[in-house]
């Protein structure tokens, strides 16, 4: 059941869902520009690197599977708080790291709160979102992720490029902008009356409602695309820097992948000017297109197209996400909101741990550019499969009209 909600009240649950929707997937990325680091240190191969996002996405995808649907019955404070107490034990966990193994479980830990923050949190946020303009949940909950995976990677870049602090200072920052986030969500509102059948809800299921079935062809497509690079720039994006640039700077290395992510924004505010179809096919062609372009850049080793095709690629997929969101949140009810986002980040979190764990097995036997043109292939095929189903979902509404 839900609760009727002030304007104030709104306001207070949406900024304080936005602001731990953020740090958490910061916290999330800190790891990421410093994994080339982790490499040397603690003697890592390039199978581990990948396993490192491997682990973290298999974390996303149990979280999602067993704890999606928790909020709904015990609340979405009380889940949201245990969300960003699971995130500050990972930090703890990176700040005391010395093998693989303690890396690798730091990674999981961390899964486990983005998956949580990717429902509940997100369903917090839906929950309290102003009723005008109609895009800006959806522009937040999938602009909010990246925003943070951006900032947490360049901010620990920062710091240890410039020695600022040991490396564990990232981390013991991080710990304490999640405290901040737990004290603005203990006066937020709550937005559901507590139910019993917390047990049931822990049964692994996928939760879409029936009426939006036509709508998941495309969506998925775009979903798996999208992340599957998302992936594969987690992994490699300190291997990338450091073929293109002949450099091992951190801060080059989070710049790359900040270069990915941040623009994802943009793109989550772009699709607000376009109908949701419309959104989703123009953002998967400009995203396959700067996908080739990224390939070509890397096949010659030019840096600034490469950069310009990463930039682009992060607006093209905010703007196809952020579209395929809209067309599935459009029609879904506040009760299966938390569900419904559940499945759809299951989804994308495997199309970004299936091709990162298929690497981690083949890596040693090929180079950077040819794991790039298989990730390539896989942008190519979901790219076909979401134009071929906008366009029937298209004559489909033209015949019921």
């Amino acid at each position: 059941m839900t609760k009727k909600l002030n304007l104030n009240e709104r306001w207070t649950g949406f900024i304080g869902g936005t602001f731990s929707l953020i740090v958490i997937y910061a916290a999330s990325s800190a790891p990421i520009p410093l994994l080339n680091t982790y490499l040397q240190t603690l003697d890592l191969t390039s199978g581990d690197l990948s396993m490192t996002a491997v682990t973290y996405f298999v974390g996303c995808v149990i979280s999602l599977l067993m704890f999606a649907r928790m909020s709904n019955h015990l609340g979405r404070r009380p889940v949201t708080l245990a969300t960003l107490a699971l995130a500050a034990i990972a930090c703890l966990l990176f700040i005391y790291v010395q093998n693989a193994s303690m890396l690798l479980i730091g990674r999981f830990v961390q899964g486990i709160a983005s998956g949580l923050a990717s429902s509940t949190i997100t369903a917090y946020i839906v929950d309290n979102a102003p009723t005008s303009p109609k895009w800006l949940s959806a522009a937040v909950i999938s602009g909010a992720p990246v925003v943070g995976l951006s900032a947490g990677a360049f901010g620990a870049g920062v710091i240890k490029e410039y020695g600022f602090g040991p490396m564990s200072l990232t981390y013991e920052i991080f710990i304490v902008l999640l405290a901040f986030c737990a004290m603005l969500i203990a006066v937020g509102p709550e937005t559901v009356t507590r139910t019993r059948g917390v047990i049931t809800s822990m049964v692994p299921r996928i939760s879409i409602p029936r009426n939006i079935y036509y709508l998941l062809p495309a969506a998925i497509s775009i979903f798996v695309g999208t992340w599957a690079i998302g992936g594969f720039y987690q992994a490699f994006s300190s291997t990338m820097a450091a073929d293109l640039f002949n450099t091992n700077s951190i801060i080059i290395a989070a710049a790359v992948f900040a270069c990915l992510m941040t623009p994802y924004a943009i793109g989550g505010w772009l699709s607000g000017r376009f109908e949701p179809d419309e959104a989703q096919r123009i953002g998967i062609v400009s995203f396959f297109l700067c996908i080739m372009a990224i390939i070509y850049s890397l096949k010659v080793s030019i840096m600034i197209p490469f950069l310009i095709a990463t930039v682009l690629s992060g607006i093209s997929q905010g703007l196809g996400f952020t579209g395929s969101m809209r067309s599935l949140l459009d029609k879904t009810s506040q009760e299966d909101r938390a569900g419904l986002l559940s499945s759809i980040y299951l989804i994308s979190y495997s199309g970004a741990a299936i091709p990162n764990l298929i690497v981690a097995r083949l890596a040693s036997g090929f180079s950077l550019f040819e794991i790039a043109v298989g990730y390539g292939l896989l942008v190519t095929l979901v790219c076909i499969i979401a134009l071929f189903a906008l366009s029937r979902n298209k004559r489909q509404h033209a015949l019921t009209e």
